[in-house]
């Protein structure tokens, strides 16, 4: 039976990154996983340039069913630690809004600083995990092809997004066959489907974009939403996505700068001759306006001959939205999962099993989830960090 120090299970951006911080202390690291490649995720993310943190990383930026968990590991690797990194590997970056960091170049870069920085640590691919046990001082790992020893295990074998790519649930089965708790897991950071009342105004309305404010009990995102022809898509829907349960409506404003029905109000005594939908143009792109236009039974109406109750429905239908998705399109496209290994079975600082000493969880199986814009890879690196430094120790 082959023999390591430390077994780390996923090649993504944790289990790399998991390596490079164990490898510094001269033990034997051996990294396993399904895949032919390593960290296809990274690959994909930003549109291939990775959005590989966000500068305005906090607790507050994760959902989970204990907020403050991730404060520990988040505070001891920043993300000025991995520019830092980014920097000395040469790899130009640019910053979006938000805080959200990007390569100039491609995001393999970035897969490729991980493979330098795990030094002597040994890289399996194609080595699928079928199970692990506890076994004296030691875990047993069960491999497609052998069986396996090591003193310490970390499991970064994600969650269930995007199955094409080899996710699978296994970390989750994992933890509970040591008995840790795991909360339901649901895709995150989602495209949104919607009823066919719905889709008829969005599929005319394929391409036009908005900025839009988008509400949901306490959550509150601001940011592009774009109609498709399947729906509404963009950054804001994503974000809320998170948020959002079966049979609950969504509140959006595609105009949060401006309170329509007092704008359109003002320009009826100024310019009450143009079209009601000419009137709304001013705030919203021309095909978004006409259709909501139409919707109401203005079309090419005077602004000027419409009464006030009618422009107040107007602007409501504007700024207060009122929208009900009737699913998502599921782990199939979703970019993170939600829910996973409870963190109350974890500790903060080291993300070990808090009953199984040796075994630790990082990354997306964890119940640690990020907004969209470089959250998540940042807990990755923070949480690999964490378990990397503390796994070999003794």
């Amino acid at each position: 039976m082959e023999h390591v120090d430390l077994a780390i299970l996923g090649a993504g951006a944790a289990g790399l990154f998991c390596a490079g911080s164990a490898v510094a202390q001269g033990r034997r690291v051996l990294v396993l996983d399904h895949a032919s490649k390593p960290a296809e995720k990274i690959r994909i993310s930003g549109g291939g340039r990775c959005n590989f943190t966000n500068l305005a990383s906090e607790p507050s930026r994760f959902i989970s069913a204990n907020p403050r968990f991730c404060a520990s590991a988040l505070a001891r690797f920043t993300p000025t630690q991995f520019v830092d990194l980014v920097d000395r590997a040469g790899i130009a970056w640019h910053e979006k809004t938000l805080g959200q960091l990007f390569c100039d170049g491609k995001a393999t870069q970035i897969t490729g600083m991980l493979l330098q920085r795990m030094g002597g640590a040994e890289l399996r691919l194609g080595c699928g995990v079928n199970g692990v046990s506890h076994a004296g001082d030691r875990f047993q790992i069960a491999t497609d092809a052998a069986q396996l020893s090591a003193a310490s295990v970390v499991v970064a074998t994600g969650g269930k997004s995007i199955p094409k790519m080899g996710a699978t649930g296994i970390g989750y089965e994992i933890a509970q066959g040591f008995g840790l708790r795991c909360h339901d897991t649901d895709p995150g950071l989602v495209p949104m489907t919607f009823a066919e009342q719905d889709l008829a105004l969005c599929k005319p309305l394929a391409g036009v974009s908005v900025e839009a404010r988008i509400r949901h009990g306490k959550a509150s995102f601001q940011d592009a939403l774009l109609f498709t022809h399947r729906g509404i898509s963009g950054p804001v829907i994503l974000q809320i996505s998170s948020f959002w349960k079966p049979g609950e409506t969504l509140t959006v404003d595609l105009a949060p700068a401006v309170d329509i029905a007092a704008a359109l109000k003002a320009q009826k005594g100024v310019a009450g001759r143009i079209a009601a939908a000419t009137a709304l143009a001013k705030f919203l792109p021309e095909r978004l306006a006409q259709a909501i236009a139409a919707e109401l039974g203005l079309g090419a109406a005077r602004l000027a001959d419409q009464p006030n109750k009618l422009l107040d429905r107007l602007g409501k239908r504007v700024n207060q939205w009122q929208l009900r998705p009737v699913g998502t399109e599921g782990y199939r496209t979703a970019e993170v999962t939600l829910g996973g290994v409870d963190t109350r079975d974890l500790d903060a600082r080291t993300m070990q099993a808090r009953k199984v000493p040796g075994l630790h969880f990082i990354g997306e199986c964890v119940d640690v989830t990020g907004w969209l814009g470089g959250y998540n890879f940042q807990w990755a690196w923070a949480s690999a960090d964490a378990a990397g430094r503390a796994a070999l120790k003794g």
